[in-house]
């Protein structure tokens, strides 16, 4: 029944991904912001709400800051793990080889927040850190890194729209005020469905036995990140690769942000004490993978080394299953 339960919520969480992409899309024409603005800003957002309520009702509800933390770091893993998908999606080159170098900041401050995220969780168990009332310091910087890194790349997008073809008038049946109303429709269902995984995840770690560590990071992780894939799977197809990209690198740098808000809401000490030591894996796993899709974004390849296999995508992909194998053996304890 568990089971059920959990493929209930990927549907839906699959069915509104793909009613999200369409009203971006819209959004960006209507409100002449571009596709790669409301990638970061907009789209990236909502798909990683999931992640954050099930981050949050995990830590204050469940009441196991490790599945919170596994959750939304795991994320970071599988998000930039679908950049191979998106290879095969492209079909005719390496999908990185088409982006705009203005992603290479988004990569930078989601490089600095995982730093940030992987030195609070190493040392808090280890060193007696200051604290302001309940809240910890790493989840303070990291909320404040955030929003100062979100700040700086949409005042950089700003001075770069002139450089920016616009969207071709497509929606005119279509008002912004309408394109708002039915994408924050389907968000609510991306939303209500992550809420709802939280609680699925961890009945299925206590009927399964498997380590929170485990569900948290490959399990529930993958569940909640299904609306970057069908999101960024979609904006291949239509051609606005770099929504794609934005949505996954924006999606990346929120994911590591809400631990900061998760460890504000968790009352009951750090997250960063109570999460356990294994998440350090996946933070240096995550590091390396965006260190890796900077590369490829700053040093394009115009051709596959095999089929519509790119250099960059099996090095995502070893990372994710070395990951996930560590993950397993460790938390399945």
């Amino acid at each position: 029944m568990i089971w059920l339960q959990f493929f209930t919520c990927l549907v839906a969480i699959l069915i509104a991904g793909t009613r999200l992409v369409k009203y971006a899309d819209v959004i960006a024409e209507k409100s002449k912001l571009g596709r790669i603005w409301v990638g970061l800003a907009v789209v990236a957002m909502i798909t990683a709400m999931p992640e954050m309520a099930t981050g949050i009702s995990a830590a204050t509800l469940v009441d196991s800051p490790d599945l919170a933390m596994g959750t939304l770091i795991g994320s970071c893993c599988f998000n930039l793990s679908l950049i191979a998908v998106l290879d095969i999606a492209n079909k005719k080159r390496p999908v990185l080889a088409h982006i705009s170098d203005r992603h290479l900041p988004g990569v930078r401050w989601g490089f600095l927040l995982l730093g940030i995220a992987g030195l609070g969780l190493f040392l808090a168990p280890r060193v007696s850190m200051p604290m302001l009332g309940w809240l910890s310091i790493p989840g303070l910087l990291l909320m404040a890194m955030y929003i100062y890194a979100l700040r700086r790349i949409l005042s950089a997008e700003r001075q770069s729209r002139t450089t920016e073809a616009d969207v071709t008038a497509r929606y005119f049946t279509l008002t912004l005020r309408g394109a708002l109303m039915r994408f924050f429709g389907a968000a609510a269902v991306v939303i209500t469905a992550g809420i709802w995984l939280s609680f699925v995840g961890d009945a299925i770690a206590t009927a399964t036995g498997w380590g929170t560590s485990f569900v948290g990071n490959l399990l529930l992780a993958a569940a909640t990140s299904a609306p970057e894939l069908v999101v960024c799977i979609a904006a291949v197809r239509m051609g606005f690769r770099d929504i794609a990209i934005a949505d996954l690198l924006g999606a990346n740098m929120l994911d590591t942000g809400i631990v900061g808000l998760v460890d504000a809401v968790y009352l009951r000490g750090s997250l960063f004490a109570g999460a356990s030591q294994i998440n350090l894996i996946v933070i240096v796993c995550a590091a390396l993978m965006v260190g890796v899709t900077g590369l490829a974004i700053w040093r394009k390849n115009n051709r596959y080394i095999a089929w519509r296999i790119s250099w960059y995508g099996p090095v995502l992909v070893v990372l994710y299953i070395t990951v996930a194998y560590v993950l397993f053996t460790c938390g399945a304890g």
